[in-house]
């Protein structure tokens, strides 16, 4: 099911050089309930996006729009892209501002006339199910020095990174960007990293987040204790397992140590759900990191 409102989908429009812009209507961010992933078609790679080893791209798909697309055959693998729905979807159920994410098929056909070797190699070892966000067209890099979050937006953020484990919301790579006077959360792949390796990764679940001394808002985050009454009224365990249960069978098992997609879909929710539980470490160790920071 599509996230539109019927009568003011999204309309794209050509302003040159082949790139569409956007009017999204306010309907874009929805109320939360058990997320729906549409599903669409890969039809035109536009241009790639060189950034870190993901090596994302800007494609155009069957219904006609942009997306950045995550491919499950980069770097991280099937890994980025599960993370990077669960941040997603959680992010959408506190209220922030997240762009639309789908599943993006990508056929065995589709790589075959690129000329650039290292994008045709990611092309063909990305055949099948892959995940893409809506691209924000005219969207700049959030700026620390010239836009100011509230000090309530700003603590959500951290405190939802917090709960991710998200080593990726820096100064040197935001992963913020300031769309229509408005702050946008992209990119969350690199998140819950233990699951590269799946090590003690019952530990991690009740563990304070050390990296939140480099977050790019921690010293704008000045209401945590107050939102994470409300993060945690936001998200009890039927919403993390509606979230969980959306992961696609064929990005689970491989490389963990669990027999059954099921098995694996609970591991996350067991982790994020006790993370949950015990938020109180997470937020008094990013107030403590605040205080050093100050």
């Amino acid at each position: 099911m599509c996230r539109f409102h019927k009568d003011n989908k999204i309309c794209p429009d050509y302003s040159g050089g082949g790139i569409l812009n956007f009017v999204l209507p306010s309907a874009f961010v929805f109320a939360m309930s058990k997320p729906e992933i549409r599903t669409v078609n890969v039809t035109r790679y536009v241009t790639p996006l060189r950034e870190g080893g993901s090596m994302p791209a800007i494609a155009e798909a069957d219904d006609g729009f942009l997306y950045v697309l995550k491919f499950r055959g980069a770097g991280q693998g099937k890994n980025a892209l599960i993370a990077e729905l669960i941040g997603g979807e959680i992010a959408r159920a506190l209220g922030l501002k997240m762009p639309e994410l789908v599943f993006a098929q990508l056929d065995e056909a589709f790589g075959r006339t690129e000329p650039d070797e290292e994008i045709q190699d990611l092309l063909k070892s990305s055949v099948g199910l892959n995940l893409a966000v809506h691209y924000l067209s005219r969207a700049i890099t959030y700026d620390p020095n010239v836009n100011k979050p509230d000090p309530i937006t700003a603590s959500k953020i951290v405190w939802l990174d917090c709960l991710l484990m998200n080593v990726d919301r820096t100064c040197r790579n935001t992963n913020l960007l300031m769309w229509n006077k408005e702050l946008w959360l992209i990119d969350h792949g690199a998140s819950l990293y233990f699951h590269h390796s799946w090590t003690k990764w019952e530990d991690k679940a009740t563990m304070p987040f050390a990296q939140v001394k480099d977050h790019v808002l921690l010293q704008a985050a000045t209401a945590l204790s107050e939102v994470d009454t409300t993060c945690k009224a936001a998200l009890p365990a039927s919403v993390i397992n509606d979230i969980v249960s959306i992961i696609p069978d064929e990005w689970l098992v491989t490389d963990s140590p669990f027999a059954t997609a099921d098995e694996h879909r609970q591991a996350y929710a067991w982790f994020l759900n006790t993370r949950i539980t015990h938020s109180d470490n997470f937020v008094k160790a990013a107030d403590n990191a605040r205080a050093t920071v100050i």
